[in-house]
């Protein structure tokens, strides 16, 4: 199975940049995709009927906020929106799908550049998803977690670290919760074929820096350790405009 994220910056807009003909062409088992930016309401109808797709969205309270999707070509035993904790839930950050043998969190976590208030309350979901995900591996399922994690795990993750030692997305405490993440029993897997630096995922719009490749590694795979043979293959797909992020991805076996 091929499994693909995006933060799409605005479904709406990437709806006009070749949106549809991309999923035609790439076939993706599962696409996630984060930050939609719309209510049900606004979606298009030729992506809400996308023939032989099972479709599902979670949107903001608030709107063109936030915001996220997925397209399954297996249908899921169950669908969640969120955590069960209204702070956390109403900005539509969540969608867990439960398969059955696997379970696929597509998370859109938040960004803490805005204010203080808005890095306690990202620092503060972080926890909140790991105490979700800590639980879901008592029922001895692979967990898949994919999405915009908004912050970049180590120096080789970003262009530029030592400009942004003091900026949110690149804060020892940002990092610092990746390690404990991943010491729950979680494997970054791009890590697990590529170690070179220079692959990144989000780009700032308004520096054009994407043309310079100075960029951030921020959006991420990471699959339990009970499935570390099943992933077959890791990667980013630099080539796909339409966003400041590109799509990430993993194939993966689940006979393994």
């Amino acid at each position: 199975m091929r499994i693909l994220s995006w933060n799409v910056n605005g479904l709406r807009a990437i709806h006009k940049k070749g949106f549809l003909e991309w999923l035609e062409q790439e076939k993706p088992d599962i696409l996630c995709i984060q930050e939609t930016k719309l209510q049900e309401s606004q979606i298009p109808d030729d992506i809400r009927n996308i023939k032989d797709l099972h479709i599902y969205f979670n949107s903001a309270e608030r709107k063109g906020y936030s915001g996220v999707a997925l397209f399954s070509k297996l249908k899921p035993r169950t669908i969640s929106n969120g955590f069960g904790i209204k702070k956390y839930d109403t900005e539509g950050r969540t969608i867990v799908a439960d398969f059955g043998k696997f379970v696929i969190l597509n998370i859109y976590f938040p960004n803490g550049k805005q204010s203080n208030a808005r890095l306690n309350y990202k620092m503060a979901f972080y926890d909140v998803f790991l105490d979700y995900t800590d639980k879901l591996r008592k029922k001895d399922k692979i967990l898949i977690v994919c999405g915009d994690v908004n912050t970049a795990h180590k120096e080789i993750d970003l262009a530029r670290p030592k400009e942004n030692k003091k900026a949110s997305g690149f804060l020892p405490q940002e990092r610092a919760w990746i390690d404990k993440f991943l010491s729950h029993g979680y494997i970054d897997t791009f890590r697990m074929f590529n170690m070179q630096g220079g692959n990144y995922s989000w780009w700032d719009y308004k520096s054009r820096a994407r043309l310079r490749n100075i960029g951030w590694r921020i959006d991420y795979f990471f699959v339990s350790d009970n499935a570390r043979n099943c992933v077959k293959d890791a990667f980013i797909m630099t080539n796909v405009p339409g966003s400041d992020h590109c799509p990430v991805g993993i194939d993966f076996k689940f006979k393994c």
